[in-house]
């Protein structure tokens, strides 16, 4: 827990460190957030990069009963990883408010994070299949939606503050 409580400590400095820069824009909290979500992002597209190319090989993954092509093994892969990451950088820095209990905001982080896949999947079919908008600006577009439906989600259901009083 040491570990963890300069790792957090280092986050907050260098966020609030930034923060001035942003603070006529918008919210502290939701600095912290983009701070977080971005750098778990660079994270995870760095973890995919190297799972993909170097650890996979661009070769298919055979677990004979499955064959899993080696894009979707890397995504698998990496998101193993920066699930757990995302949901302590929000829970320990962004949404330190909360008075849920940890095993609830897990849990729904997890229906948010799955949320937020099947929204990618939606607007990217419903963009490129159906508008016919070239990939890279529909995933641009989409990443935009999905992010805030993801810091919405996040801050009033998964780490809410309850109204106890």
């Amino acid at each position: 827990m040491v570990i963890a409580s300069k790792v957090r400590n280092v986050i907050v400095k260098v966020a609030d460190w930034f923060y001035p820069l942003f603070s006529r824009f918008m919210p502290r909290e939701t600095f912290l957030y983009l701070m977080c979500g971005g750098g778990n992002t660079v994270f995870d597209i760095f973890l995919y990069f190297i799972f993909y190319n170097f650890v996979l090989q661009k070769h298919i993954v055979e677990l004979g009963f499955v064959a899993i092509s080696p894009h979707i093994a890397a995504f698998i892969m990496s998101f193993c990883i920066t699930f757990p990451t995302g949901f302590l950088l929000n829970k320990y820095i962004t949404f330190t408010q909360s008075d849920l209990r940890g095993h609830v905001q897990l849990f729904r982080y997890g229906v948010t994070v799955l949320m937020c896949i099947i929204l990618n999947y939606l607007f990217l079919k419903l963009f490129v299949e159906f508008f016919g908008w070239y990939p890279t600006i529909s995933k641009t577009i989409t990443t935009v939606i999905v992010a805030i439906y993801s810091y919405f989600s996040q801050k009033h259901y998964t780490f809410k503050i309850s109204n106890k009083e």
